[in-house]
C-alpha cells in the first residue's frame, strides 16, 4: 500500500513540475493564446498517461491468470506441487512478504510475477520449466520471482511507464499546438481551434516519442532483472544455483508471455534496446561478479 501511496504522489508530483516548468517558460501563455488551457491538458496528460498505467497494474493478477491460462493451485495435487508451493512459501517469509498465489500454466519454459501488492502476488511457473529444470534451478527461478514481488518491481516499472506516458502526452500536445502555429501564421481561423498541423503532429509524436518512451522503459526493466538475480542469489544463499538456472535458460527456447507480464518473466524481449531482459551472457556475469 505504501507504494500505491508513493505512485500516487508521484504522479501528482511529475504533473506538478510540468506545470510550473511550463508557466516559467512561458508555455503556458503561448497555449491560451492558442485556445489551449494548459490545467486542461496537464489533467488530460495525468489521466492518461497515469490512469491507463494504474489500471493496468490493478487488474495485472486476473489478467495474467487468464491470458497465460494459469491454474492457481488452491490444493497440492502431487509431490511436486506441493515442493513448488513450499518453496515459494519459503522464499516469502525469507524476502517479509505475504505469501502469494502459486500456479502453472501451459507452455515452453518460463515464469513470471505479478500482482498490484508485495503481499497478494503471483508466482507462476510453466510446464516447460518445471521439464526442463533441476529442481535446484527451478527454485533459483522461483526466487527469481519472489525477489521481484519483493523490490515492488510491479509498482516500479507501473511507475516509469506511467511517467512516460503523462511526457509523451503533454510534449506531443504541446510540440502539436507549436506546429500548428507556425503553419496558421496570419490566417484569420486561428482562434477557431487547432488545424490539420497539430492532429498530425501529435499522432506522429505520439508514436515516435513511444518509441522512445519504450526503450527508457526497457532499460530499466534490464536494470531490474540483475536486481532480481541477485535476490534470488540471497534468498538461496549462494549464485551457483541462479547461474546454472540462467545458463540452463540460455540453451532453451524461453515460451513467450503475454504483453502484461512479459517484463516480469524469466526471460523474453525483441531486439537489444527493446528488450526488457539482459542478455543470458551479461546476467551470469553480473552475478558472478556481484560482491567480488
Amino acid at each position: 500500500m505504501k507504494r500505491i501511496v508513493l505512485f500516487v504522489l508521484t504522479n501528482l508530483a511529475v504533473v506538478v513540475v510540468l506545470g510550473v516548468v511550463a508557466s516559467l517558460l512561458g508555455v503556458n501563455r503561448f497555449l491560451t493564446a492558442n485556445g489551449l488551457n494548459l490545467g486542461a491538458l496537464l489533467g488530460f496528460a495525468l489521466v492518461m498517461g497515469f490512469g491507463g498505467a494504474i489500471i493496468s497494474l490493478l487488474i495485472s493478477k486476473p489478467m495474467a491468470k487468464w491470458t497465460s491460462g494459469v491454474r492457481v493451485i488452491e490444493q497440492p495435487q502431487n509431490m511436486d506441487e506441493a515442493w513448488i508451493v513450499e518453496t515459494v512459501r519459503k522464499f516469502a517469509d525469507k524476502a517479509g512478504i505475504g505469501m502469494p498465489e502459486v500456479g502453472i500454466f501451459e507452455g515452453e519454459p518460463n515464469a513470471f510475477a505479478t500482482g498490484a501488492f508485495k503481499n497478494s502476488a503471483l508466482v507462476a511457473v510453466s510446464t516447460g520449466l518445471l521439464r526442463g529444470m533441476t529442481r535446484e534451478e527451478i527454485e533459483a527461478v522461483i526466487g527469481h520471482e519472489v525477489a521481484h514481488i519483493a523490490n515492488g518491481d510491479m509498482v516500479t516499472m507501473t511507475l516509469i511507464q506511467g511517467v512516460m506516458n503523462t511526457f509523451v502526452v503533454f510534449l506531443s500536445r504541446v510540440i502539436g499546438y507549436a506546429v500548428d502555429s507556425f503553419l496558421r501564421r496570419g490566417d484569420d481561423r486561428e482562434s477557431s481551434g487547432p488545424g490539420i498541423g497539430y492532429y498530425v503532429t501529435t499522432i506522429v509524436l505520439d508514436i515516435v516519442l513511444g518509441f522512445v518512451a519504450a526503450i527508457i522503459v526497457a532499460w530499466f526493466s534490464r536494470q531490474r532483472e540483475f536486481r532480481a538475480d541477485a535476490g534470488a542469489a540471497q534468498l538461496m544463499g549462494r549464485k551457483q544455483p541462479m547461474v546454472n538456472a540462467l545458463a540452463r535458460l540460455g540453451g532453451m527456447t524461453p515460451g513467450e508471455l503475454p504483453k502484461s507480464v512479459a517484463a516480469m518473466g524469466i526471460a523474453g524481449g525483441i531486439g537489444q534496446l527493446f528488450s526488457t531482459h539482459p542478455p543470458i551472457e551479461e546476467r551470469i556475469a553480473a552475478l558472478q561478479n556481484a560482491g567480488n
